[in-house]
């Protein structure tokens, strides 16, 4: 069981993905995504797995919760700076998003 202590330990942030590309090399489906966490954090990169419920397109502008605290982890040749939150549904992962537009950068609380 995790403590609240424990819970609040993860840095997580509001971000806004400004690339996304298909990302050919990963094992399962997956994004390159380059989010903008804002100044305190900065442009960041991640691999999302993604793929069934999200077109790239779609993707651009759209703000994500993040956590921007764990150790970098490298997936084929590309560093994943950043584990994107989602949802897993039976038809894929659905991003968490907020209700409205907030600063890049804003942490959970």
């Amino acid at each position: 069981m995790v403590t609240f202590e424990e819970f609040l330990n993860l840095d997580i942030r509001v971000g806004e993905i400004i690339q996304c590309e298909v990302f050919s090399k990963a094992k399962k489906p997956a994004y390159k995504l380059l989010i903008d966490f804002g100044n305190e954090i900065g442009i960041k990169k991640s691999s999302a797995q993604i793929v069934e419920r999200y077109d790239p397109k779609e993707l651009i502008g759209m703000q994500i919760l993040g956590v921007v605290n764990f150790p970098p982890r490298q997936i084929a040749d590309f560093i994943s700076e950043v584990l994107v939150l989602g949802i897993y549904s039976s038809n894929g992962v659905v991003l968490i998003v907020p209700h409205q537009k907030v600063e890049k950068g804003d942490k959970l609380g």
